[in-house]
């Protein structure tokens, strides 16, 4: 039988670090375009005027994008190789940035958010998995949640960049501008990934061995893999990658498309709540850089459980904030800092970095794309509840019940835990 290659790129750490580089531009763009919607589709619906039901259609887009996206696209990792979905996802992600800033009505704004999410959701799995892939275990958790990290350092970006270009009288102009920024970044990009070499095998995936140690032919269908998923003895695994990241984006979600309605009813002003969008937002990088510091030596399953309980009670902290005798605004902004440094610390980070390696190498792209999937799932939800919850039944609820969830997801990380700090991806 012929040796399998080794999963290092033979022009070694140079490339191994272009890789890492571009992955993490991915990540970047994720957090700042997709929470970008907190604050940009407001505007739009102004400008066109729209109902509820179509104000929920938009902010839902990009999040169904993703959802799809991950599932459908980032699965095709296993069966194409990692580079050219790697290279795929730059290039949809520029056509539905173009297709936003260029769109004539609110439809065309909706389309191009769903490619934006399809695109991100493809980049979900796949820069994980070529992260991962090339890097010794010994550093593999920090250099993939130094890359996941760009996220924060997105939403952070995105968020100031909101507070400079809308508060002043919502010109229509001015959420198309916030698209087209990031736009000739992208373009860089896309070129990036291009240039990567063709025939690194830890871009091209080493599926063919690891699939016939299934039981599974070379040509085997993403559904007959996917069905593996669900079998033991990966069922475990399925679980702990899914459900907990269902949870964790309930609430992350939650708390990041209804910022600026959760400061509003603790009844700031437009200035005040953009700086402390701002303040809250910063809580995310110094969340995802003790998450790096910390992974690869107290392990995922102790970050995860101490993340989840910090969000429960960040949340919690929030809900007192709005009781008629609490303080208002500080206590608020106390309560969802604590939320937002702990779900990076904690779940947001950890899910992502557990989803890469609890699966096999053929199955990798997959399973890291249904827990993505399930993720986004969870966002999509929270994206067309929320509002609602807000609206009806206030704030203190919301907060209340995004609380519950990370409660669960806590006992449900230490029921199905699984510990992957020393496993072996190229086993």
């Amino acid at each position: 039988m012929t040796a399998a290659p080794a999963l290092v790129d033979p022009a070694g750490a140079a490339t191994r670090w272009a890789v890492w580089a571009l992955a993490s531009a991915g990540k970047f763009f994720e957090g700042m375009v997709v929470f970008l919607g907190a604050f940009t589709l407001p505007v739009v619906a102004e400008q066109f005027e729209l109902g509820g039901l179509q104000q929920g259609a938009l902010r839902a887009a990009s999040l169904v994008g993703i959802l799809v996206g991950a599932v459908v696209l980032g699965s095709l990792a296993d069966r194409l190789g990692r580079r050219p979905l790697f290279i795929a996802a730059m290039g949809l992600l520029v056509f539905g940035l173009a297709l936003v800033v260029l769109a004539p009505d609110p439809l065309w704004v909706g389309v191009g958010l769903l490619l934006i999410g399809l695109a991100l959701g493809a980049d979900y799995p796949v820069a994980h998995l070529v992260i991962a892939e090339c890097m010794p275990v010994a550093i593999r958790g920090r250099m993939v949640l130094s890359a996941f990290g760009f996220q924060a350092v997105g939403v952070l970006l995105g968020t100031a960049l909101a507070a400079l270009l809308l508060p002043q009288a919502h010109e229509p102009v001015s959420w198309r501008l916030l698209y087209l920024l990031p736009l000739p970044a992208v373009v860089l990009v896309l070129l990036g990934r291009l240039l990567l070499p063709r025939h690194s095998p830890w871009l091209l995936g080493r599926a063919d061995l690891q699939l016939a140690r299934l039981s599974l032919s070379p040509g085997a269908g993403s559904g007959a893999s996917g069905w593996l998923l669900l079998q033991p003895p990966l069922r475990r695994a399925t679980a702990l990658a899914c459900l907990p990241w269902f949870l964790q984006d309930l609430a992350t979600y939650g708390i990041g498309l209804s910022l600026p309605l959760l400061l509003a009813a603790a009844n700031a002003a437009d200035r005040s709540a953009l700086g402390a969008s701002v303040l809250i937002d910063l809580m995310l990088v110094l969340g995802i850089s003790t998450a790096i510091a910390l992974a690869d030596r107290w392990g995922r399953i102790p970050l995860q459980i101490t993340g989840f309980i910090g969000c429960a009670a960040g949340l919690a902290l929030a809900g007192l904030a709005l009781g008629p005798m609490a303080p208002g605004l500080p206590l608020l902004v106390l309560g969802l800092a604590l939320f937002q440094f702990m779900t990076n610390l904690g779940p947001n980070a950890q899910t992502y970095l557990l989803a890469g390696e609890l699966f096999p190498t053929p199955l990798r792209g997959v399973g890291a794309g249904l827990a993505a999937a399930a993720g986004k799932g969870g966002a999509v939800l929270t994206a067309l509840v929320c509002p609602l919850v807000l609206q009806q039944q206030g704030a203190g609820l919301l907060l209340a019940l995004l609380a519950c969830t990370s409660v669960l997801g806590a006992a449900i990380t230490w029921w199905f835990r699984q510990e992957t700090r020393d496993r072996d991806l190229l086993a």
